[in-house]
C-alpha cells in the first residue's frame, strides 16, 4: 500500500511533464522563443538577485558580529578604567584604615562623600582573617552574608579584584590589604574593598556604546540587562539552558550574542553578554528584497520587452513564409512574400519563392498535360472507332463503285440507266475519299513512306494552293534554306498543306493573309517547356498562319475531333484537321496551335528529320499481260461476301476462271484439290 502511495507523486510528476511538452508543441514558434527567453532571464535574473541577497546577509551578519565584538572590546578597555578607578580609591582606603588602626569609622567615613560616588558605591572592612568589620553599600539588598562568602573566596583565592553577586546585585570590586608595617608588608592588619555596582544605569551606559543591548548575568542568573521585562525572563530561561549563546531569539527579536568571561575559571563565575539586534538587519534587508524584486521584476519586463521586439523581428519574416506556405497548401501560388537582407531566412524565403514559382510552373504543365492526354487518348478513341467504321464502310462502297463501273461496261452511253450509274459512281468515289480521311484521322491508311524533301512538296502544293484561295486573300510562300529531310508519305504530307489551307480561308471571310513557312529547328530542354509533349530532338518545322478571327479555348481545344466542326452545317465534314492530326501522329511529328480571338491562327508541324538517303526509284511501266491462248485462272481469298463476289464477276468478265475462298483454310484446301 505504501509503495502504490509513493508512485502517485511520481506518476503525477510525469503527467505534468507530459502536459506541459505537449502544450508547448502547440505554441507558435514566437511564442515559445519569447517564452523560453522570459524564462531564462527571469531565472538569469533571479540567480542573480539570490546571489546579490545572499552576500548581503552574509555582510549584514559578519557586521553584527564585528559590532559585537568590537562592542565586548570596548567594554574590556573600560572594564580596566573602572578598575584602575577602583584601585586607587581602594589604596585610599587601605590608608584610611590602617590610620585608624581597622576602625569601623573609615568606612563609614568613607560611605559620605567625597567617597562615594557612582563609581564607588561600596566600600568593605575586615579583620586580618578576613571577618567583615564594616561594610556600606549603595543598596541594601546586598546581603553580608553573600559579602562574607564572596570575601573570603577572594582571599582564598589571593585575588586582587573580581566580581561580587549577591541578593540579585553584580558588583565590580578591588580588595586591598593593608598591613602594620605599610613599608614591609609583612604582617597583613586587614582588608579594604571598594566596589561599583553594575546597575541599569551603568548598563545602559554600556549598551549605548556596544549600540546594542547588554546582559550581565553570574553563574546562571540574570544580574542586570536592558532587555524589557518579557526578553529579560527568555534570557534567563535561556542563559540556565544554554551556556554559550551566539543566537538567540527573545519573544519574537532574534539577536545575536558576543560572551565576555569576566572571570575567567572561576565556576559560578560572572560574563557579560552583548546582544545585537537583528532587527535594522532585517530591515535593511526587507528594503534590499524589495529593491531586488523591482529590479527583478523591471529587468524581466524590459528583457521581456527587448526579447518581444527581438523575436517579433526575428519570427516575423518566418510567420510571413509560414503564411506563404498555407496558401501554397491551399493553393494560392500568388502570396506575397517579402525578403530583405542576405541573412539564411531571407535566403529562405527567395528559394521557396522560386520553389513555388516552379512549382506554379509544373502544375500549369501538369494541367496541360493532362489536357493533353485526356484530348489523344480521346482522339485515339475516335480514331479508332472511326478506322473501323471506314475500314467497313469501304468494303461497301467497294461493291457500289465496282458494280457502277460494271454497269458502265454493259451499258451504252445514251441508255437511260448510263447516267445513273455515273452518278452512282461520282457518289461513291466522293464517299471513298471521305473514307480515306477517316483513315489518315485513325492512322489505319496504308502509307507509302519515302525520304521527302518539304520544300519540294510545297513549292508545288504553293501552285495549286495560289489557285485554290480566293482573290482577296495574300498568299506566302516561305522556304527555309538547306532544310532536311523526313520520311512520310508524299500524299499525305501534300493532303495535311491542303486542309490546313482551306480551313484558313475559311477563316478569312473577309480576305487576309495566309503564309507557310518551312524552316529546320533543334528543339532543346527550354523550347520543350514551352511545347509539352515534344521530344528533343531535330525536326522540320512547316507553320501556316492566317489572319483570321481567330479561335477561343474551347473551341482550340476540340478542333482536332472527328466530325466537330463551326461552319454551318452542309459547309463542312469536321474531318479536315482530325485528317491533319492523324497524318502528323502516323508520320511521327507532333501539332501545335496557338489562337485567340481577332488575332488569327498558326499552325506548327513538327515533323522529325531524319539521316536516311533518298532512292532513286525508276520507274517502271507494267504493261497489262495480254492473255495467250490458253486461260488463266485466279484464286481470290477475302472474307467480304460481296466483295469476293464483285472480285469474280471482274475477272470472269476478263476471260479469267476464277476460283474464291473466304479465308486462308478454304484456300488451302482449293489450292490442294
Amino acid at each position: 500500500m505504501n509503495a502504490k502511495l509513493s508512485s502517485v507523486p511520481a506518476t503525477l510528476g510525469r503527467h505534468a511533464s507530459l502536459f506541459f511538452l505537449r502544450w508547448l508543441d502547440h505554441l507558435q514558434l514566437r511564442t515559445k522563443l519569447l517564452f523560453s527567453f522570459v524564462l531564462l532571464t527571469a531565472g538569469l535574473t533571479g540567480a542573480t538577485l539570490l546571489v546579490v541577497r545572499h552576500n548581503a546577509e552574509a555582510q549584514a551578519q559578519q557586521q553584527i558580529e564585528q559590532d559585537a565584538h568590537n562592542a565586548s572590546a570596548m567594554f574590556g578597555v573600560v572594564q580596566r578604567q573602572q578598575m584602575a578607578a577602583l584601585s586607587r580609591k581602594a589604596d585610599l582606603l587601605a590608608s584610611l584604615a590602617l590610620m585608624r588602626n581597622g576602625d569601623a569609622t573609615a568606612i563609614e567615613d568613607a560611605g559620605a562623600d567625597p567617597w562615594q560616588s557612582e563609581d564607588c558605591n561600596l566600600f568593605v572592612l575586615a579583620d586580618k582573617t578576613g571577618q567583615i568589620v564594616a561594610l556600606h553599600s549603595g543598596s541594601e539588598r546586598f546581603p553580608s552574608i553573600a559579602a562574607q562568602n564572596m570575601l573570603s573566596r577572594s582571599i582564598a583565592r589571593g585575588e586582587t579584584a573580581g566580581w561580587w553577586f549577591g541578593g540579585k546585585q553584580l558588583y565590580q570590586v578591588v580588595l586591598q590589604p593593608f598591613y602594620e608595617d605599610a613599608s614591609q608588608k609583612a604582617t597583613v592588619k586587614g582588608f579594604v574593598v571598594v566596589g561599583r555596582l553594575i546597575d541599569d544605569r551603568a548598563a545602559t551606559d554600556l549598551s549605548r556604546i556596544a549600540s546594542g543591548d547588554v546582559v550581565f548575568r553570574y553563574g546562571e542568573d540574570v544580574a542586570v540587562t536592558t532587555l524589557p521585562a518579557l526578553q529579560e525572563l527568555k534570557i534567563s530561561d535561556k542563559a540556565r539552558a544554554q551556556h554559550a549563546l551566539t543566537q538567540v531569539d527573545l519573544a519574537g527579536d532574534r539577536y545575536y550574542a558576543s560572551s565576555v568571561d569576566l572571570t575567567p575559571g572561576e565556576h559560578p563565575g560572572a560574563n557579560l553578554i552583548v546582544l545585537k539586534s537583528y532587527k535594522e538587519v532585517a530591515a535593511y534587508l526587507d528594503k534590499l528584497n524589495q529593491l531586488l524584486l523591482g529590479i527583478g521584476l523591471v529587468t524581466i519586463f524590459a528583457g521581456g520587452a527587448m526579447i518581444f521586439v527581438i523575436s517579433d523581428t526575428v519570427t516575423r519574416p518566418l510567420s510571413f513564409l509560414m503564411q506563404g506556405v498555407q496558401a501554397l497548401e491551399r493553393g494560392d501560388y500568388s502570396y506575397p512574400l517579402a525578403a530583405h537582407g542576405q541573412d539564411e531566412l531571407s535566403h529562405l524565403t527567395r528559394a521557396f519563392d522560386k520553389m513555388r514559382s516552379t512549382l506554379k510552373t509544373d502544375e500549369e504543365q501538369r494541367a496541360k498535360l493532362e489536357a493533353q492526354l485526356r484530348q489523344a487518348q480521346k482522339m485515339e478513341a475516335l480514331g479508332r472507332l472511326a478506322g473501323g467504321v471506314a475500314h467497313d464502310f469501304n468494303n461497301l462502297l467497294t461493291v457500289i463503285g465496282g458494280h457502277s463501273e460494271l454497269l458502265l461496261d454493259r451499258l451504252k452511253p445514251g441508255d437511260p440507266l448510263h447516267l445513273s450509274s455515273q452518278q452512282i459512281r461520282k457518289t461513291a468515289d466522293r464517299a471513298a475519299a471521305l473514307t480515306r480521311q477517316m483513315l489518315a484521322f485513325s492512322r489505319m491508311q496504308v502509307v507509302q513512306a519515302k525520304i521527302l524533301d518539304i520544300n519540294e512538296i510545297s513549292t508545288e502544293m504553293g501552285k495549286l494552293l495560289r489557285r485554290l484561295v480566293r482573290e482577296d486573300i495574300e498568299f506566302n510562300l516561305r522556304l527555309g534554306e538547306s532544310l532536311a529531310r523526313v520520311k512520310g508519305d508524299p500524299s499525305q504530307i501534300e493532303q495535311v498543306l491542303l486542309n490546313l489551307a482551306v480551313n484558313s480561308s475559311d477563316a478569312m471571310p473577309m480576305g487576309g493573309k495566309l503564309t507557310v513557312e518551312t524552316q529546320n529547328l533543334v528543339v532543346n530542354q527550354n523550347y520543350a517547356r514551352m511545347r509539352p509533349s515534344l521530344e528533343l530532338g531535330k525536326y522540320v518545322l512547316i507553320t501556316v498562319t492566317d489572319t483570321g478571327h481567330g479561335m477561343n479555348a474551347e473551341t482550340k481545344a476540340r478542333i482536332f475531333e472527328p466530325f466537330f466542326t463551326t461552319k454551318e452545317p452542309g459547309k463542312g465534314t469536321g474531318l479536315g484537321l482530325a485528317t491533319v492530326y492523324g497524318v502528323v501522329k502516323q508520320t511521327g511529328g507532333f501539332i501545335w496551335v496557338e489562337s485567340a480571338p481577332g488575332n488569327g491562327t498558326r499552325f506548327e508541324i513538327y515533323l522529325p528529320a531524319t539521316d536516311e538517303r533518298s532512292e532513286q526509284q525508276a520507274e517502271t511501266t507494267v504493261k497489262p499481260a495480254v492473255p495467250s491462248g490458253r486461260r488463266k485462272t485466279v484464286l481470290v481469298v477475302e472474307d467480304e461476301q460481296d466483295v469476293r463476289e464483285l472480285a469474280y464477276e471482274f475477272l470472269s468478265s476478263s476471260g479469267y476462271s476464277v476460283l474464291t475462298a473466304k479465308d486462308g483454310l478454304e484456300a488451302l484446301e482449293t489450292v490442294q484439290r
